[in-house]
C-alpha cells in the first residue's frame, strides 16, 4: 500500500485552471482520470488524511504511485478530453456504467438491398436503424407481428431469403400477406424499400398520417364498392391501432425526451431511464453504477451523460430535452457538449411539477426496484470473488491475492498447428482486451510449448518494461501478473518455472490445474495442493483454465480451417482465388464440397464439369468418372 504523500505534488505546482488529471500505478498503468474546473482544489483534495476519504478513494490512492494532469482552455474542453482517455484506458477506478440486463432492440438493416426487420442486441454497428431497446424480446416480437400486416417487410435471415430466391417459392410469412416477398420478385427492391420507410416513420412516431391514410383508403375502396380490399385495409387499421395502445401517451405535448433517475447507497447506484418519442414510451433501459467516490446525484447525471451520450453510435439518439433529478454543478459545459453531439439545442431540466414530474417518480421508483434487485443477484458474487482471491493467496501461500491471473493452454494435433492462448482475469474478472494468441514453432509437445510461450510472454514483458507508447503510457504487455496459471500437472508446472527462473523473474508465482482430479501443481514440488471441490477459489481457477482452453481451441480451429482451405483446394490446377471463393460461397465448407456431387460441383459459376472431376479427386483421393 503506497502513502500518498511520496508522491503528492507541490501545492503551488498545480495551476488552477480547468484539465483532466490521471492517476497512475507503479506499473505505469492509468488506474483513474478526472476533471476539474480548478485542478488545484480537486487534486489537493485526493492528499486529506485518507481515513476521511471514501473507501474507494482511499484504495485508490493508495494504489496509485503517480499523478499529471493537462489544462485546457475551457470545461467542454475538458469534458471531451475525460470522455476520450476513460474510454481508451478503461481505468479500473471510474465510474463504469454497465446494463443490469441485456437489452434487445427491433433493428432495420437499411445497408442491405433488402431491408429486414429483426430483433438484435449487443453493439450497434453502422447501416442499421434501431428502436429500443425494450423490456422483452417478446415484446418486440408481439408488435412486429401486429405491424406486419400493414408493413409487410422481410424478417428471414440471410440464407432463408437466398434459398427461397433459388426454389422460386417464398415463406409461410409471404403466403399468409405478412411478408411482400421481394425473395421471389412480387416487390421490387424500391417497392419494399418504400415499405421499409414507412415502417421505420411509424416507429419514429409519425403514427397520425399512417392512421388517416389508412383510413381514407378503406372509405375509398367501399365507395368503389371494392370490399375485399376494404376489408383488408380495415384489419389493418385495427392492426394499427393495437399497436399504438401498447405503447400510452405519458406525455400530451408531444415531448421527445429521455427521463432519467437514480437510487443509490454509499457504494452502488441504479439508473433508469425511459426513452418517450412523440409523447409515448419507446423504450428503456437501465444501468449499475460502483461509486468509486463520494458522488452527489448530480455528480452521477454527469458520468451518465458523457458516457451513455459519448458513443459515436449513440450520439443521433441525443433526444431534445433530458429530464434528471438534479443538475450536474458543470451543466453549462454538459449542455453546450452534448448540443455539440446532437447538432441542435438540447435541454437539461428538473421537472418541476405536472406529468414531467409524475413520470419521473415513475422511473425513480423503477430505480429503487433495480438496485434492490441488483444488490440480491450481486451480493454473493461479490462476497465469492472476495473469497475466491483469499483462498488462492492462502492454498498457494503468495504474500497477496492475485489480482492479475494470467493463463495458458496449448492446442495441437499431434504436433500439427501448436498454438497457445493466454487469458486475463483482475479482480476476478475476464478482462478480454488483454487476452493473447500464439502460434507455436519449433515446439511438437504441450511441455516444449508451454515453455516457448511463457518465454514469449515475458520477453515481451521486460521489453515493453523499458519502452512506452507516443502518450507515454506503458505498453499493455507490460503489466505483470502475481499469478500464471498453466493448464496442465506437474511438467508443464515445471516447465514454465524453468523458464521465468533462467529470466530472472521471481516476483511472479506459478500454478497449473491437472483436469484429471482437478489437482493443482507447484514447481518442484512432488504432490498436488488439494483445494476442496467446494471452494471457491478452486472455482475461480477451473473457469479461467476453461477460458483459456476454450480460446486456445477456437484458434486451433480456425487455423486447421484455413490450412485445410489452402492445402486442398490451392494445389488443385485451374483453381484460383477467384474459384476457390465461388466454391465456399456456394458449399460453404470444405468438408461439404468433398460431399457433394460432381454435376453440383460443375453447377458452380466458373467451374466445369473437368474442372470438377479435379477437385474431387483432390479432396476424395479417389478418381470419379464423368458423367455421360
Amino acid at each position: 500500500m503506497a502513502d500518498p504523500l511520496t508522491y503528492r505534488p507541490a501545492s503551488g505546482s498545480i495551476p488552477d485552471a480547468p484539465g483532466v488529471y490521471r492517476f497512475r500505478d507503479a506499473s505505469g498503468r492509468i488506474i483513474y482520470v478526472g476533471k476539474a474546473k480548478s485542478l488545484r482544489s480537486r487534486l489537493n483534495s485526493y492528499f486529506a488524511d485518507p481515513w476521511t476519504l471514501h473507501a474507494r478513494t482511499q484504495q485508490m490512492v493508495t494504489t496509485a504511485a503517480g499523478v499529471d494532469w493537462t489544462v485546457v482552455s475551457t470545461e467542454v474542453e475538458a469534458l471531451q478530453l475525460e470522455y476520450s482517455w476513460i474510454k481508451e484506458f478503461d481505468p479500473r477506478f471510474n465510474v463504469r456504467y454497465r446494463d443490469d440486463k441485456s437489452y434487445p432492440y427491433l433493428a432495420v438493416t437499411l445497408d442491405e438491398d433488402y431491408p429486414r426487420l429483426q430483433v438484435m442486441r449487443g453493439a450497434k454497428r453502422k447501416g442499421v436503424r434501431y428502436f429500443g431497446p425494450y423490456s422483452h424480446a417478446w415484446a418486440i416480437r408481439e408488435t412486429l407481428d401486429l405491424l406486419l400486416r400493414i408493413f409487410p417487410a422481410r424478417t428471414c435471415s440471410a440464407g432463408v431469403f437466398k434459398r427461397a430466391g433459388q426454389i422460386g417459392r417464398p415463406c409461410l410469412l409471404g403466403d399468409i400477406g405478412k411478408c411482400s416477398a421481394p425473395c421471389v420478385g412480387r416487390v421490387s427492391v424500391e417497392e419494399h424499400r418504400t415499405i421499409v420507410n414507412e415502417f421505420c416513420d411509424f416507429m419514429a412516431g409519425k403514427t397520425d398520417a399512417m392512421e388517416r391514410r389508412l383510413e381514407k383508403q378503406m372509405y375509398a375502396a367501399a365507395k368503389e364498392q371494392e370490399y375485399e380490399l376494404a376489408a383488408r385495409l380495415r384489419d389493418d387499421l385495427v392492426a394499427l391501432r393495437r399497436a399504438l395502445e401498447k405503447q400510452s401517451i405519458v406525455l400530451g405535448d408531444g415531448t421527445d425526451a429521455d427521463v432519467v433517475a437514480f437510487a443509490d447507497d454509499p457504494l452502488e447506484a441504479a439508473v433508469q431511464v425511459f426513452h418517450v418519442r412523440g409523447g409515448r414510451v419507446r423504450g428503456q433501459r437501465g444501468w449499475i453504477v460502483e461509486k468509486t467516490e463520494e458522488l452527489t446525484i448530480g455528480d452521477l447525471v454527469h458520468h451518465f451523460c458523457s458516457q451513455i451520450y459519448g458513443d459515436e453510435a449513440v450520439a443521433s439518439d441525443v433526444p431534445r430535452e433530458l429530464l434528471v433529478p438534479e443538475l450536474p454543478d458543470d451543466v453549462e459545459a454538459l449542455t453546450e457538449w452534448l448540443c455539440d453531439r446532437r447538432g441542435s439545442k438540447v435541454a437539461i431540466r428538473v421537472p418541476q411539477r405536472g406529468d414531467k414530474k409524475t413520470l419521473m417518480e415513475t422511473v425513480g421508483r423503477n430505480a429503487g426496484q433495480s438496485l434492490a434487485q441488483h444488490k440480491l443477484r450481486r451480493a454473493g458474487d461479490l462476497t465469492a470473488r472476495g473469497r475466491a482471491l483469499e483462498e488462492i493467496e492462502d492454498a498457494l501461500g503468495l504474500a497477496s491475492a492475485p489480482l492479475r491471473i494470467e493463463c495458458f493452454d496449448i492446442s495441437q494435433i499431434q504436433g500439427t498447428d501448436v498454438v497457445a492462448s493466454m487469458v486475463v482475469f483482475e479482480d476476478g474478472v475476464a478482462r478480454k482486451s488483454d487476452y493473447r494468441r500464439f502460434v507455436i514453432k519449433g515446439a511438437t509437445d504441450d511441455v516444449s510449448a508451454i515453455g516457448e510461450v511463457i518465454r514469449r510472454r515475458f520477453h515481451r514483458l521486460l521489453t515493453d518494461e523499458e519502452k512506452t507508447e507516443e502518450d507515454g503510457r506503458p505498453r499493455k504487455f507490460a503489466y505483470p501478473p502475481q499469478l500464471v496459471v498453466v493448464d496442465g500437472g506437474g511438467p508443464q508446472v515445471n516447465a514454465a518455472a524453468e523458464v521465468l527462473t533462467t529470466m530472472g523473474v521471481t516476483d511472479v508465482a506459478v500454478c497449473g490445474l491437472a483436469k484429471r482430479l482437478e489437482e493443482v501443481w507447484l514447481p518442484d514440488d512432488p504432490m498436488p495442493v488439494i483445494m476442496s471441490r467446494t471452494s471457491e477459489g478452486l472455482y475461480l481457477l477451473q473457469r479461467v483454465r476453461d477460458e483459456a482452453h476454450r480460446f486456445a481451441i477456437t484458434f486451433h480451429r480456425q487455423r486447421r480451417s484455413a490450412r485445410m482451405t489452402a492445402s486442398d483446394l490451392d494445389s488443385v490446377p485451374g483453381i484460383g482465388s477467384t474459384r476457390r471463393k465461388a466454391l465456399l460461397r456456394q458449399f460453404g465448407s470444405v468438408k461439404r464440397l468433398a460431399a457433394a456431387s460432381l454435376e453440383e460441383i460443375a453447377e458452380v459459376p466458373g467451374i466445369g464439369k473437368r474442372t470438377a472431376q479435379m477437385v474431387l479427386d483432390a479432396l476424395t483421393n479417389q478418381p470419379v468418372k464423368p458423367a455421360d
